[in-house]
Parts: structure tokens; sequence; C-alpha cells
């Protein structure tokens, strides 16, 4: 599985941004704009916090394996594979989801004296803050599950020849 791109995760931001905000624009000139919920923030806050306690965990587990402590738990290879492709998938959706509201959050800016409109520019910045958050959480689990570079073979299967 490939690393974690953060210009990959910032296009997508970007992209859903300017779409969310252009959509937001159009559906505010023909009706009512859909608001953004206020479980946006904490649901995406909630899975910030499993990612991070998911890495702090496999990080303290590796750490008593590598230092060969006799009451140390192992690290199921497949389990640190199923929590990596949960961060990675979960990094790539809270970008989404970031650029989204961060895009309705910059149009709903230009009314910011209606309270209602006001509350809901404050939803869609806690949310991309949120997204934020699950994203360095993704990325640091990424890096705590990262095996260490072999230094015996160059990447290609082959020893280097001396």
């Amino acid at each position: 599985m490939k690393e974690l791109r953060i210009r990959l995760l910032a296009g997508v931001f970007v992209v859903a941004g300017v779409l969310s905000w252009a959509g937001a624009r159009l559906w505010n000139s023909i009706g009512t704009l859909p608001s953004v919920p206020l479980a946006a923030p904490i649901v995406l806050a909630l899975i910030a916090v499993v990612l991070l306690a998911t890495a702090l965990s496999l990080r303290s587990r590796l750490k008593a394996q590598r230092e060969r402590l006799p009451d140390a738990k192992g690290v199921d290879p497949m389990m640190a594979a199923r929590a990596v492709v949960f961060g990675h998938a979960s990094a790539l959706v809270a970008a989404l989801v970031s650029g989204m509201y961060g895009g309705t959050g910059v149009f709903l800016l230009e009314s910011l004296d209606i309270p209602a409109r006001r509350d809901q520019a404050i939803y869609a910045g806690f949310s991309v803050l949120a997204g934020i958050g699950v994203i360095a959480a993704a990325i640091f689990l990424e890096r705590v599950c990262k095996l260490p570079e072999d230094d015996e073979h160059d990447g290609t299967g082959t020893a280097p020849s001396v």
C-alpha cells in the first residue's frame, strides 16, 4: 500500500471545497441552503480520537516488542495492516468532507449577520478543523505502522553490489 500523500489530500480538499462553494451558491439562489449538522465536527473528532488511540496503542506495543520486554504483547501484522487501511480511508474521506464543509463555510462567510448562518459557518469551521485532526491522526498511525527499511536490499529484491 502506498503512503498517504499530502498533495493528494490537499487536492481532494480544494476540489471538494470549490465544488461545494459553487453548489452552495447555486442551491442558495434557487432555495434554502441545507444546514451543516452539529454532529459533523463531533463525528470527525471521534474518528480522530479512535485513530490516535490506535496509533498510540500500537506504538507502545511495538516499542515493548522491540525492547523485548518479558510481558510485551505482540502486534498482529494483519491487525496493523487493517488499522493502516482504516486510517488511509479515513484520511481520504476526511479530506473530502472537510473540503465540502470548508466550501460551504466560505460561502456562509458572506452572511455572518444572520444568526443561523453564523452558527452554520461555525459548525463548518469546526468540521474542517476536526477533518484536519483525522488526517493528522491517520498520517501518525501510518508512520507508527511503517516497517523499517531493509538495509540489505535496495528495493529491487537484490543485494547491493560492493
